[in-house]
């Protein structure tokens, strides 16, 4: 394989067998076996970036050591010097790069595998179907010669299968699947047969693979070795699985029997697969989107970026474009995508499948995967009787039928990446639109999906949105009522979808009486109720919460007593009272379904709406109690952080029910002052407005007195602590406050 010359620096990686490196011919020493892992792992994802997460995964299986980051970043930089002897300390060099997405490889085409193993298949791909075959099958013949093996020779480097690996394996075998049905037809079994044994030998329950096996075997003169092999393969699913085998072997072991092992005729379309045992299924053009919004607004970043993601990698033709959209309940995920793959629908000429995987509905269970290819295979004109029941072989149908056909794919709703991995299609060619409450990273890590999260809408946005719907006319009659909805709102789109279907259903009524309504609801839900439970705001966001389980939907209730814009993680444990180990896991299950959200390391916050639906549970699942109780914890919480930033050597202890912060350098007290100020200062003028002045009085002057502010401490004592102990009756404590020596009060001017 060529190689960028360099000087004498360029290098080759090969991961389509045992890791390799090599330089000008002479492998690369790639260190102990956790090294060659990591250096596997890039490969295998082909440039893309790995998550530090990932690859602490693949290392150590779940179960890493407390250093474990910074064990991988030891590796990392023994991997970089490897490459390249003389790197200095701490330099990334020309072939490990890193970001903030992670770490990735500086490969291409020329110097990976893996890479140029992908343009001879597209290759081969793009020949067959302009009918040029022979040419196919030398770009198919050259692409099997590269191929050594397992991918990176995982077995010996690891305990367990990975996905990113498994994920080539499988790219690989579909290849030898395609290169071996044209080479029967070609009457050239014989240039893939060692590749095809080989890789059958591995793939022991790949029925698809020893299907073609059989036809190979059998067009290449060795029918007594494919009925053999047959035999040992159904004689291997009846005493490990108990199955019989399905109906594309036994066709396979038919024609074969027949002497028939030859494909019956060209391809109806040139470069189009015959699959065994399924009809031809090449003119059915499935088109299942549901109907486009009528006035759709907005989202104008968000459709430049999906045009942009998907006009690239088609125009490469190197990837499958997988885009999964996430958010929260009511952000609009689902119409974003529906209109986007009508936009797009004109470049996949050869149908769309839509699919609803009722990820987030507690009325159904989440749709299995297997169910969704069995209708996506009907939809593409694939009998039942012709569907196998086995989740792994009918992905795979699922997966020929697409090869070399160019559709779109919206799976809605999704719960995780393992409802979405078995829908996935092999090859270039095809769109995958996927929306979720969650994040799918998986999705990223293993097949290179963008990832998109929506916010809510602009100001601007949310106006044009509620103009498009309720009339220009109608909305330039008042603009302020019109910013005063889109505000209470809060610019989410299914609350201004709500709103406008009742303006639209009482023609009468005015924006500024729908205004006051929404303010008369005095921040309930009440304003955004509808008579369809698809739109229900308060029924939407319990799909979500009915998902959790009792400890995160306590805390999620309780979330709603906190006052400020934002939450930190030691926040939230001091609210519920759980401990701070469990209640990260806690927040994780919040994140999942989409309650919160995690704008950045270990600060949370929520949409206004969503707070206002955890206060009306709160009220209805937790007592006054219970709800003084967390507000008291919240309290002293704060009150523990700040003595411990301006005092680290406090000795307070905290109660057995507040989670304390951890003592922290003194320097990270004006941070921590910036970062939760709002909510200090929500804090303190809710204690005043439900009568605890003495909270803010007594913690004032502990705070100057920890600064040395020796004025400041005696004007808190005197002019606020005092009277306010005096108040409450406490007129010995008052006294003693109102007597602090003069000279730390207010001097007079010199």
């Amino acid at each position: 394989m060529p190689v960028i010359d360099d000087g004498g620096t360029a290098l080759w990686f090969g991961v389509l067998g045992p890791v390799q490196v090599r330089r000008q011919g002479a492998e690369i020493d790639l260190g102990p076996r956790q090294q060659r892992l990591i250096l596997a792992l890039l490969l295998a994802n082909a440039g893309q970036p790995v998550g530090i997460n990932d690859i602490v995964d693949v290392l150590w299986d779940q179960r890493p050591p407390p250093s474990a980051v910074n064990v991988v970043h030891r590796y990392v930089g023994a991997i970089r010097r490897s490459f390249e002897p003389g790197l200095a300390p701490r330099s990334a060099g020309r072939w490990l790069l890193g970001d903030a997405a992670g770490y990735r490889m500086r490969v291409d085409a020329e110097n990976l595998d893996l890479l140029h193993v992908r343009r001879l298949a597209e290759q081969a791909r793009s020949d067959e179907e302009a009918g040029r075959l022979t040419e196919a099958m030398s770009a198919y013949e050259t692409a099997l010669g590269r191929w050594r093996g397992p991918c990176a020779g995982i077995s010996e480097l690891a305990t367990f299968d990975h996905l990113a690996f498994g994920v080539v394996d499988h790219e690989c075998a579909d290849l030898v699947r395609a290169a071996a049905t044209l080479a029967v037809r070609l009457d050239r079994a014989r240039s893939v047969l060692s590749v095809l044994r080989r890789m059958a030998e591995q793939r022991p329950w790949d029925e698809a693979l020893q299907a073609q096996l059989l036809l190979a075997l059998s067009a290449d003169g060795k029918r007594a070795e494919a009925i053999t092999l047959y035999q040992n393969v159904r004689g291997r699913l009846a005493d490990e699985l108990g199955v019989d085998p399905g109906e594309e072997l036994r066709e396979a072991f038919q024609r074969v029997l027949r002497q028939d092992s030859a494909e019956p005729g060209p391809s109806p379309v040139p470069g189009r697969l015959r699959i065994a045992g399924v009809r031809a299924t090449h003119r059915v053009l499935p088109a299942q989107l549901p109907a486009d919004l009528p006035h759709f607004t907005g989202r104008d970043e968000a459709r430049h970026r999906t045009l942009s993601v998907v006009n690239g990698q088609v125009l490469a033709r190197v990837s499958m474009p997988v885009l999964a959209i996430d958010g929260i309940p009511g952000i609009g995920k689902t119409s974003l995508a529906i209109h986007l793959s009508h936009q797009l629908a004109d470049a996949h000429p050869d149908g769309q499948l839509y699919v609803d995987l009722r990820g987030f509905d507690p009325g159904r269970v989440a749709l299995p995967p297997a169910e969704a290819l069995h209708l996506f295979l009907n939809a593409l004109g694939v009998p039942d009787a012709e569907i196998p029941a086995n989740l792994d072989a009918r992905s795979g149908l699922y997966r020929s039928v697409l090869a070399g056909r160019r559709i779109l794919i919206l799976l809605d709703n999704a719960h995780d990446v393992e409802q979405v991995r078995p829908l996935l299609p092999g090859a270039p060619g095809c769109l995958v639109l996927v929306t979720s409450r969650r994040r799918l990273t998986g999705l990223a890590t293993a097949h290179g999906a963008r990832l998109m999260t929506l916010d809510v809408l602009s100001a601007d946005e949310a106006r044009a949105f509620l103009i498009a719907r309720v009339g220009a006319a109608r909305t330039a009659d008042d603009p302020r009522a019109l910013d005063e909805i889109v505000e209470r709102c809060g610019r989410l789109p299914l609350a201004l979808a709500v709103v406008a279907a009742r303006a639209l259903t009482h023609p009468d009524l005015r924006l500024t009486d729908v205004a006051r309504e929404l303010r008369e609801t005095r921040g309930s839900l009440d304003g955004f109720s509808g008579d369809d439970v698809s739109s229900d705001i308060r029924t939407v966001f319990s799909w979500s919460y009915q998902r959790l389980g009792v400890r995160a939907a306590r805390t999620f209730r309780l979330l709603s007593l906190h006052p400020g814009a934002d939450v930190t993680l030691s926040a939230m444990a001091g609210l519920a009272g759980e401990p701070p180990a469990e209640m990260r896991a806690l927040a994780g299950e919040l994140v999942r379904t989409g309650l919160i959200t995690e704008y950045r390391p270990g600060r949370f916050s929520t949409h206004d709406l969503i707070r206002a639906y955890a206060q009306e549970l709160m009220r209805s699942h937790d007592d006054e109690p219970d709800r003084d109780r967390a507000t008291r914890r919240l309290v002293q919480h704060h009150q523990l952080a700040a003595d411990r930033l301006l005092d680290p050597t406090t000795p307070r202890e905290p109660p057995p029910t507040v989670v304390a912060p951890a003592r922290n350098a003194a320097d990270e007290a004006v941070a921590w002052l910036t970062a939760d100020r709002e909510v200090l200062t929500a804090t303190v003028h809710r204690e005043i407005d439900e009568g605890r002045p003495a909270t803010t009085a007594r913690a004032c002057p502990r705070a100057a007195s920890a600064a040395r502010d020796h004025p400041g401490r005696a004007h808190g004592s005197r002019s606020t602590l005092g009277p306010v102990t005096f108040a409450q009756g406490n007129h010995p404590d008052s006294v003693a406050r109102l007597r602090v020596p003069r000279r730390y009060g207010p001097q007079p001017p010199r």
